[in-house]
């Protein structure tokens, strides 16, 4: 296939089809926070640069009549990167609430779908000097983790620009028409099914050679796939939260920042990963939700993206699988919640599903839209940890102080991202205010949730700061 058409992921396709529902976009924001504004004509540059270096920065998506197979990459032949990248200033006082209140529109506004899947926006003019850039992507264009491969191609290891050598060409390439858009998607179904079986029939003869050998090994591993498949795909009959309301489109943003080596020492005191820890946090503080407003809630479903990347994997790119997720929300130690916690999740990345994401995707993007609709807004809570950039970077002559990344709800009541840089892990929360009536006092549970998470580290008891 050539550079200049990409075919979706299954995955991917299964996200945009979805997105007929607005509630459940998959539009991804992060915020880079900066010391001071960077130099525009340098941050233009290494902008260009990185589209060029990345061909799908400069494709627009083209899907096939009837959802007859999966979308496809086409290079736009009237790419405007002075679009794609804006420079405004901050409304209002210019504080860090006017820049939240940017991203929050920007989370709840679809894109221009004729054209690439990113927009950013340099927002200047804040009251302390500093500035922003916010990134706002199709998730997918990119995952967390492809955003920060993408971040590392722009940012630089000190405050004077590294030497980047010649600028790469522009990817061309032509839009495809109606026809063979149909007669492609067709034609790369049958090859791919095509390609499936005869991976079959190869693996065959050691397989039946295996099971001959070995008939009850085989019908173990047979049933233990096929109830790992059900397990990913289940219908959810109903939410376990008797509080959270209907899912709507109104969002809420919020930034958290902790001591990564805080978390992550309160994980490793109770036999956890940070991840363990971070979970325990977020389903406490869910607890203490319910708990203000006159319920129970003894456990809650959560989405949690598992990536699927390899080392063959181009940069950027969306790499995960979401997988839904019991967790316990009423055990009232800590210590003991992020043990059980650690127990699941550990059950969990052993699953022989993880293995078919693209299968499974394409089985169900042939459900109806409103089936899935249903799956997904029983979900009370998404929560995703991205291991960011260890070491302090500079963004065009400007420090970078934070990196916050704010995912889709896609259903959920909120959406509660890590993202770890330079020693601090900064969360951003993005809040669906139809579902959480009272989107400031949930913000103070999560708060109470990470510090009591946090008062297990060894050390001088830290704190969640907002």
């Amino acid at each position: 296939m050539p550079e200049s058409q990409q075919r979706m992921l299954h995955s991917d396709a299964f996200a945009w089809y979805m997105e007929k529902d607005p509630v459940l976009r998959s539009t991804v924001v992060a915020i880079i926070r900066l010391d001071r504004n960077p130099d525009w004509d340098q941050l233009r540059s290494r902008i260009d640069r990185l589209t060029r270096l990345v061909p799908v920065m400069r494709m627009r998506v083209q899907a096939p009549p009837l959802r007859i197979g999966p979308p496809r990459w086409t290079i736009d032949e009237r790419f405007d990167l002075d679009f794609h990248l804006r420079r405004a200033r901050v409304a209002g006082a210019g504080e860090w609430a006017e820049v939240l209140e940017f991203g929050r529109t920007a989370a709840m506004d679809d894109f221009d779908r004729a054209r690439p899947l990113w927009e950013f926006t340099l927002l200047e003019g804040l009251a302390d000097g500093s500035a922003a850039l916010v990134t706002k992507l199709h998730h997918s264009l990119s995952d967390g983790i492809g955003g920060v491969q993408l971040a590392t191609l722009v940012v630089d290891a000190g405050p004077e620009p590294t030497p980047l050598g010649p600028v790469p060409p522009e990817p061309q390439g032509h839009a495809l028409s109606a026809l063979d858009l149909a007669t492609r998607s067709v034609g790369d179904d049958a090859l791919e099914a095509s390609s499936a079986a005869i991976r079959v029939v190869r693996s065959m003869p050691k397989d039946v050679i295996h099971a001959l050998r070995h008939p009850r090994d085989a019908t173990k591993q047979a049933l233990a796939a096929t109830a790992s498949v059900v397990r990913f795909v289940a219908p959810v009959n109903r939410p376990f939260s008797t509080v959270l309301g209907k899912r709507r489109t109104g969002r809420m943003l919020a930034t958290l920042d902790v001591p990564l080596a805080d978390l992550h020492g309160a994980a490793t005191a109770s036999g956890g990963h940070l991840n363990d820890a971070y979970l325990a946090a977020l389903t406490g503080g869910m607890h203490r939700y319910h708990s203000r407003h006159g319920a129970d809630l003894s456990q809650l479903r959560v989405t949690v993206p598992v990536s699927v990347r390899t080392a063959e994997d181009t940069l950027g790119g969306n790499r995960i699988t979401l997988i839904r997720i019991k967790l316990p929300a009423a055990i009232a130690e800590p210590a003991e919640r992020i043990h059980q916690i650690a127990d699941i999740m550990g059950r969990w990345r052993h699953e022989p599903a993880l293995g078919h994401t693209q299968e499974i995707a394409f089985g169900l993007n042939l459900l109806p839209r409103a089936y899935l609709g249903g799956v997904f807004k029983r979900i009370e809570l998404l929560a995703s940890d991205v291991p960011g950039i260890p070491e302090p970077v500079w963004l065009a002559g400007a420090t970078v102080t934070g990196y916050y990344g704010f995912g889709p709800t896609i259903g959920s009541g909120l959406n509660a991202t890590l993202m770890s840089y330079a020693g601090t892990c900064n969360i951003g929360i993005n809040i669906d205010t139809g579902a959480i009536e009272d989107p400031e006092g949930m913000l103070e549970c999560v708060r109470e949730g990470l510090d009591e998470v946090l008062a297990l580290a060894p050390g001088p008891a830290q704190s969640a700061v907002q």
